[in-house]
């Protein structure tokens, strides 16, 4: 009897019991609600295979991308005074970071990163929009000045993936005196004459459009992207007028002069690899190599060859004899 109730019963049970599905294995497109099966979503970089829309992607998984190999090395920012202010609203402001920390797994709304992107050197900065909007704080700055600072000594071009609501209210005007403190770190790589691109991705607002956002010598959006200070809602609101289509997006800024391209994800390492060697006067980058000949076929042939000639300059001697 304990032989039926401890093995057969449980067997039986697990056989024809109802399996649970795991979650997060399909992802609803927001734009054309398509169901998309997580690892195909991965592979194309969080943009849908049924109508091109981009969705958000982490630092970490656009770093992975971007670099050669998916393989970088992170530079340290200097960690900011915790809640100079005392912030509180409905909840105390550590524990908004504590909250947004356990959700993403990053320990601030920006990453930075150093590694080769083509076979060039970067640096490079990311935004994460989950991290409580991706709100520029006094760490957002102090990783701009480190990204800059970084840069500036290993003589490598920048490139910002900017992704913010603007800035953190919880930390009132010393967030926006990030906006100075990110155009000063912006000006040394100027005088330095290093490039600085700016990719912008949806959402780009407020404070950080304001700032280093638009201080590129170079500026791509991913599509349909909004970028803006105010949002058309604040402005309808205002001005009580219907916008045009597409106002404050990727494509009607492009038309409009404030961008230079408007570039897919999928493709949008091979197009920084292009502007960034162009900038640096580099040649263009290498698209593929052929195999190294072995060692023993070389020899060999070379051999071959040698013997070769050596025969025909045999036979094309005339004999003296005759």
């Amino acid at each position: 009897m304990n032989w039926i109730t401890n093995y057969v019963r449980p067997r039986i049970n697990s056989i024809f019991s109802r399996r649970e599905m795991p979650e997060n294995l399909w992802s609803k497109c927001d734009e054309c609600g398509t169901m998309l099966f997580h690892r195909e979503l991965s592979d194309n970089l969080n943009v849908c295979t049924n109508c091109g829309h981009h969705m958000p992607i982490t630092p970490r998984d656009r770093f992975k991308a971007l670099f050669d190999g998916g393989i970088f090395s992170e530079i340290a920012v200097p960690a900011p005074v915790v809640d100079p202010l005392q912030f509180r609203d409905q909840k105390k402001y550590p524990d908004r970071m504590k909250a947004a920390q356990k959700a993403t797994g990053e320990k601030e709304a920006m990453l930075v990163a150093h590694g080769e992107m083509g076979r060039t050197p970067i640096v490079a900065a990311a935004q994460d929009f989950s991290f409580m909007g991706g709100s520029m704080g006094m760490y957002v700055g102090n990783a701009i000045i480190a990204a800059a600072q970084e840069a500036v000594k290993m003589k490598r071009p920048l490139i910002l993936f900017s992704a913010a609501g603007g800035a953190r209210m919880q930390e009132g005007i010393l967030s926006l005196m990030q906006m100075p403190r990110s155009t000063v770190a912006i000006q040394m790589l100027k005088e330095a004459g290093l490039p600085y691109i700016v990719v912008l991705t949806h959402p780009t607002t407020g404070g950080v459009t304001a700032s280093y956002a638009m201080l590129g010598d170079v500026h791509i959006a991913e599509p349909n992207a909004l970028i803006c200070f105010a949002g058309p809602r604040v402005i309808e609101q205002t001005i009580r007028e219907k916008l045009p289509e597409g106002f404050q997006r990727a494509e009607y800024l492009l038309d409009h002069g404030m961008l230079d391209r408007v570039t897919p994800r999928g493709q949008m390492r091979d197009e920084l690899i292009t502007i960034t060697r162009m900038l640096l006067a580099l040649p263009p980058a290498v698209r593929g190599e052929l195999p190294a000949p072995e060692a023993d076929a070389g020899n060999e042939a070379a051999t071959g060859g040698a013997e070769t000639q050596t025969a025909g300059a045999q036979t094309n001697k005339p004999n003296a004899t005759e």
